[in-house]
């Protein structure tokens, strides 16, 4: 039998993550004092019968209280023109809770999160478990609403900068 070897470290894990190229989103959930909100990059689905996501959420994200709490959250997959909205919600522009909301127009779907009117597609979800695994929370949802725009092209995140829009290959 060998021996497990040791995890990399931070740097090398991070660094090589960035070499996957991922769709913005914002994660949502209304909570007590209004709604709230973060740019999530690890937002993904886990299964379609029944159909279910998962997002994982920093202990230090404000919004994980919310989701927790509420037992609901919102993904909003984000077109080429939202970068600002991508910045409102990473701190980039230095607003913070509610604040971040006035970058764009937001509408309620099933659970009462706020969704992005001009998201490319939006799921909304209620909480079904939720896993710790260090400072991270994986929240595994159900979807119970979903919205699709049906065009545009996405807001990309790779290599540590924001790409905006996406040119599939000619066929």
């Amino acid at each position: 039998m060998t021996d497990t070897p040791a995890p990399i470290d931070t740097k090398t894990f991070w660094r090589t993550l960035g070499e996957r190229a991922t769709g913005m989103t914002i994660v949502t959930a209304q909570g007590e004092e209004g709604p709230a909100g973060f740019l999530g990059l690890s937002a993904t689905h886990v299964t379609a019968d029944p159909p279910t996501l998962l997002v994982s959420i920093d202990a230090k994200t404000s919004a994980l209280g919310p989701v927790l709490a509420k037992k609901h959250f919102a993904v909003n997959f984000l077109p080429a023109e939202a970068g600002h909205v991508a910045d409102a919600f990473s701190g980039k522009a230095g607003l913070s809770g509610a604040d971040r909301f006035l970058a764009g127009e937001w509408e309620p779907l099933a659970t009462g999160a706020p969704t992005f009117k001009a998201a490319l597609g939006v799921f909304d979800c209620v909480v079904d478990q939720v896993v710790e695994r260090g400072s991270i929370s994986i929240v595994i949802g159900t979807v119970v609403g979903a919205r699709s725009a049906g065009a545009g092209e996405p807001l990309l995140f790779f290599r540590g900068k924001t790409l905006a829009g996406f040119t599939p290959p000619a066929a």
